[in-house]
């Protein structure tokens, strides 16, 4: 493909992406294919022989579109969105150009001070405390997803922990007597997360070699780990023969968006100097671009690391994590390693960064790009009109959601565009003039005879197992249909449907259609259940 071929052949695919765009609504939210649909369409090996790009681009319509969930769809609702822009595809299309692994400072100069920059930039946009930023002894850097970033803080927490203890012992470096004795520390070490905090913690404390244990939280918590669960786990840890050396909070949990009490678990860490505290902040983390969320920080300070996705809810697409440390050399002393061949002046002057050593991988892409194009084409104004928009949208969903208290309840306190709800169970329904509404069985309802004869002596399970098999139906028929995409989770035993409100493209018509489509959906599992009560 030479240059002419190029040009015509971008074009056509930029026209393609455009088309696309704007026909979403007209498609199919899920994809429908089965499982293997694509190796039957295609040969079984590589061609021979080249083809023009007139003959590879249908093939993008033909083979691709059918196996696509499409993310940028107003009825997108599912999980937490994955948003991109224009001003972000073209900060791809110039890192392709480029195409600059980019481990040290030398191969591409701007490469690394963009990002440098870049971080600052977002940091002081999310409200950050100063010792996140680069021009003290912390700062910021672009990973692949949270999930890396746990990992990185998690591997560099195990070693901080590590070198204190044998720098106490008076151990020195290189001998093999300190060897062994990191090796007892290690197999002592323990990672903690609360029970709602994302599944990467467990694999983080897979991937450094070290054990794993949660902290309890309650419902009438909304699920946030409070410092007194806190301690109690540390206490708990330190009598089995575990240490404690990494803890991660949680801004906006996976499942019910929980924000963990960040000022109490400050205070608890206080005695645990050697805890290394990370805050994943993945999605709800964009949220603190708006001033109304920024109290959440306050305790950050005290923190080791803080991490979000840009790629998530502020229009840069996958991937772009920004992971801050509050001590940069904690991390590079974890993760630096300079054999001979990446060895240059720059680098050896310690007047340069080279990312190589904040991350796991040794190269890495030119994102910054894509965050400076978004962050320039945007503003900061209209990013914070886009979450604050995509907020109210929520809350007008769950405003919905609470008017057919007949059919719904509410889970957890609607928050960052998520409404998290079960149904009701059929048995439970009432006329919605009388406003006479079930409670679950542990609460007055005459209703409860059907939960309290000799065939169920345990009644408020009872009414848990009939609402979480009708909630599971009306979910996976509503998806099934292919009109909306929602996720489901399992919260303490409660099986709950949650919709977020995220997508670039959301809208309100498509959130009144998505509860259209929920109560009609229920409605009709309620017919199919046989066991619709008569009206009062």
């Amino acid at each position: 493909m030479d240059s002419q071929q190029f040009r015509e052949a971008a074009h056509a695919a930029v026209e393609e992406i455009i088309q696309y765009y704007e026909t979403l609504p007209s498609r199919r939210v899920v994809s429908s294919v089965s499982p293997g649909y694509l190796a039957p369409q295609l040969p079984t090996s590589a061609p021979s022989e080249s083809q023009p790009w007139t003959s590879i681009q249908p093939d993008i319509e033909k083979l691709i579109m059918p196996g696509l969930t499409h993310w940028q769809h107003p009825g997108f609702m599912a999980f937490f969105p994955s948003n991109t822009t224009y001003p972000s595809m073209l900060g791809e299309l110039y890192s392709a150009a480029f195409s600059a692994p980019a481990f040290n400072w030398l191969c591409s100069p701007a490469v690394t001070e963009l990002e440098t920059v870049m971080m600052d930039w977002v940091g002081q946009m999310v409200g950050l405390p100063d010792v996140f930023l680069s021009k003290g002894q912390g700062g910021g850097v672009i990973q692949g997803s949270a999930s890396e970033a746990i990992v990185c803080a998690m591997v560099a927490a195990r070693e901080r922990i590590v070198a204190r203890k044998c720098e106490q012992e008076g151990l020195k470096g290189g001998t093999r007597e300190r060897e062994r004795r990191e090796g007892l520390i290690r197999a002592e070490l323990v990672a903690l997360g609360s029970d709602q905090a994302h599944s990467s913690t467990q694999k983080g404390a897979i991937v450094a070699g070290t054990c794993f244990r949660t902290v309890a939280t309650k419902k009438e918590d909304d699920f946030a780990m409070r410092g007194a669960s806190l301690k109690q786990t540390i206490e708990d840890c330190r009598r089995e023969g575990l240490e404690p050396y990494y803890l991660t909070t949680t801004l906006g949990t996976t499942s019910t968006c929980a924000v963990d009490i960040f000022d109490e678990i400050a205070e608890v860490c206080k005695e645990y100097p050697d805890i290394w505290v990370h805050v994943d902040a993945a999605y709800a983390g964009s949220a603190l671009i708006c001033e109304e969320y920024q109290h959440y920080s306050k305790s950050f300070a005290q923190f080791d690391s803080f991490d979000f996705n840009l790629h998530k809810w502020l229009l840069t697409n996958f991937d772009a994590s920004c992971l801050y440390v509050r001590s940069r050399a904690d991390l590079t002393a974890a993760l630096s390693i300079t054999p001979s061949y990446l060895r240059n002046a720059f680098s050896d002057s310690g007047l340069v960064t080279d990312y190589r050593d904040w991350q796991i991988p040794l190269g890495r892409r030119f994102r910054s790009l894509k965050i400076w194009f978004v962050l320039r084409s945007y503003g900061i104004q209209r990013l914070q009109a886009v979450v604050r928009g995509h907020i109210k949208l929520g809350e007008t969903f769950a405003d919905l959601i609470r008017s057919r208290g007949d059919l719904f309840e509410i889970f957890t306190t609607p928050v960052f565009a998520l409404t998290v709800f079960t149904v009701r169970p059929p048995m439970a329904q009432r006329s919605r003039d009388t406003k006479a509404i079930a409670s679950p069985a542990d609460r007055p309802d005459p209703t409860h005879e059907d939960y309290t004869n000799d065939f169920t002596p345990d009644a408020q399970a009872q009414y848990l197992f009939n609402a979480n098999r009708i909630t599971k139906d009306v979910y996976e028929t509503v998806n099934n249909e292919g009109e909306v995409f929602l996720t489901s989770s399992m919260v303490k035993g409660t099986y709950v449907i949650r919709v977020v409100s995220a997508s670039e493209r959301s809208n309100e018509e498509w959130i009144r259609k998505a509860f259209d489509i929920l109560v009609r959906t229920t409605e009709l599992v309620f017919q199919r259940e046989n066991k619709v009560q008569p009206q009062l």
